[in-house]
């Protein structure tokens, strides 16, 4: 099982295995309360898509499509995560953005669905 949440959102056991999937460190969040397995910064959008896309959702589509491509050069990061969540009971992939669906970790869990 794939879950998404936001890093902000209080920790709880049953997150299973917590992949931050973020390029920068979310502000505010110490490594401590953060409580992440793993940090796959590489795998987050490049910094131009990421300060085009400015999390506006009048942008969406149009992001999905070019970080999509983003991730298809970065397939062993895809299988690193495919692989987690095939040997975990549940893979939380964490990001920082306020809106929950459009942000990086759907784009990502999307492409795992593939």
């Amino acid at each position: 099982m794939i879950a998404l949440k936001r890093i902000y959102e209080p920790y709880k056991k049953d997150d299973g295995f917590r992949v931050l999937v973020d390029r920068l460190w979310p502000r505010g969040i110490s490594k401590s309360r953060a409580k992440i397995n793993l940090w796959l910064k590489d795998i987050g959008p490049s910094n131009e898509l990421r300060k085009w896309f400015s999390h506006r959702e009048d942008r969406w589509m149009g992001f999905k499509k070019n970080y999509k491509q983003e991730l298809r050069g970065k397939q062993d990061l895809l299988i690193q995560l495919a692989n987690l969540s095939k040997k975990r009971k549940k893979l939380t992939l964490l990001y920082g953005a306020k809106d929950e669906k459009h942000n990086q970790a759907v784009v990502i869990k999307e492409m795992l669905r593939q």
